[in-house]
């Protein structure tokens, strides 16, 4: 995968490589959708990480920084009254609703937009928890996370956070 490789020679060597795809695959049965293949690569090469001291994924093999767990959750705290009428559309893992993947420490909320139907493509929506503003963006998760770490505007800012370029910290 491109968005991949341009990934990992800005960000450096991934270090977690999880091969076993039975998390993923109980993950996918449960939630009733199947991820983007390009999210699913970042997260197996770099697993549960902080990128930049600022964006939080995590992964569905680990034990603590399961992404299983934090997704259930999320969805469910996103669908509380208050905190449902800040998104555009419902918490879930359904056709068209928004999947919460991974938050940034700076109050950010990163969703995938689950797509509507066979045609329509996945893209990344981001929630700032500062304004109430939701962004969508029409493009794949490796592409958004590309545009983060070159410092482009995709509503989760990094030049604060890594003025001397990219880089990441395991949290397995």
């Amino acid at each position: 995968m491109a968005a991949l490789e341009e990934i990992e020679a800005l960000l450096g060597e991934p270090r977690f490589r999880w091969a076993d795809r039975a998390p993923w695959d109980r993950l996918e049965e449960e939630l009733g959708v199947s991820f983007p293949a390009d999210f699913r690569d970042v997260t197996d090469a770099y697993g549960p990480v902080v990128i930049n001291d600022q964006l939080y994924l995590d992964h569905p093999g680990h034990p603590v920084r399961n992404l299983g767990e934090r997704i259930r959750e999320s969805i469910e705290d996103w669908r509380e009254e208050e905190e449902a009428e800040i998104l555009p559309g419902r918490a879930g893992s359904g056709p068209g609703e928004l999947l919460p993947v991974a938050s940034a420490v700076t109050g950010e909320w990163i969703f995938l937009r689950v797509p509507g139907g066979p045609a329509e493509p996945w893209a990344v929506g981001v929630q700032e928890m500062d304004s109430f503003a939701f962004v969508l963006h029409e493009m794949t998760f490796g592409d958004w996370l590309l545009a983060y770490l070159k410092g482009e505007d995709v509503t989760v800012h990094s030049r604060n956070h890594a003025p001397d370029g990219p880089f990441y910290e395991s949290r397995a």
